[in-house]
């Protein structure tokens, strides 16, 4: 059993992009979605933001990018209700409630700090290399 696993998981990594769903390409972030719409949108940004707190989408695993787009939905319908009580229309407290408390619990198995990258150079000619190339800001009002 193991084994087939093994072997599935390795026939996995070695498909194409191109024979892969539109979703684990990134191409899209929902299947069969417009992704032009706002809540669309939002999704996107918020799913995308996420993903650069963690220190960037090829550092999480799968479950985790799961409980990620999960936090975004449910973000998207928290702000979606909270518009509409901004709007003067009645929304559910109770249901409000548990969004929040979804929230709460999706973001501590993800978790809230940020993860940053590795941006130190690698030696001291590299570094001295990326500063001489940085401008220096003279001639700026």
């Amino acid at each position: 059993m193991i084994e087939k696993m093994r072997a599935d998981s390795q026939s996995l990594e070695k498909r194409k992009s191109h024979a892969r769903a539109r979703v684990s390409n990134g191409r899209d972030v929902l299947p069969d979605v417009d992704g032009r719409s706002i809540i669309a949108r939002r999704f996107r940004d918020l799913v995308r933001a996420i993903f650069v707190d963690q220190g960037g989408e090829d550092r999480c695993s799968e479950s985790r990018k799961q409980l990620i787009r999960r936090f975004a939905a449910s973000a998207v319908l928290a702000e979606r209700m909270e518009a509409a009580l901004a709007n003067g229309q009645q929304i559910s407290i109770t249901e409000h409630a548990l969004l929040c408390s979804t929230l709460a619990r999706l973001v501590t198995r993800i978790g809230i700090d940020r993860v940053p990258r590795d941006v130190t150079p690698s030696s001291l000619r590299e570094y001295l290399a990326t500063r001489a190339s940085e401008p220096t800001g003279e001639g700026i009002e």
